[in-house]
């Protein structure tokens, strides 16, 4: 699926049916994983209908077997040999909101 073809509205959609589906497998009723997951089982109806928060859905991963699924959905950034050598084992901690080398004056800044 074309995740960038869709609106906002659309992905959060499709991540509701997604966890859905995957609580219809196990063969769950919506109280079944609220109560397995200490939630309410107006959370569950919000999350199956795309209007969940992350941690009602982190709970119901949790509860159905799915935290598996987040490596592929955000992987973790790799880091090159080369990057490693210029940071010299230094973790980065904030982003420069630059890219590449450009100079204030090229980009009509002060």
């Amino acid at each position: 699926m074309d995740f960038y073809s869709l609106t906002d509205k659309g992905v959060r959609a499709e991540i509701g049916s997604r966890i859905r589906s995957l609580r219809l497998r196990r063969n769950l009723t919506q109280q079944q994983v609220a109560d397995a997951a200490a939630l309410s089982l107006n959370a569950i109806k919000s999350l199956e209908s795309g209007k969940g928060k992350l941690l009602t859905l982190i709970a119901v991963l949790r509860e159905l077997g799915g935290l598996d699924g987040l490596e592929s959905f955000i992987p973790e950034p790799a880091v090159s040999p080369l990057q490693l050598v210029r940071r010299q084992g230094k973790n980065r901690q904030r982003a420069s909101g630059r890219r590449g080398n450009e100079d204030k004056a090229e980009t009509g800044g002060w």
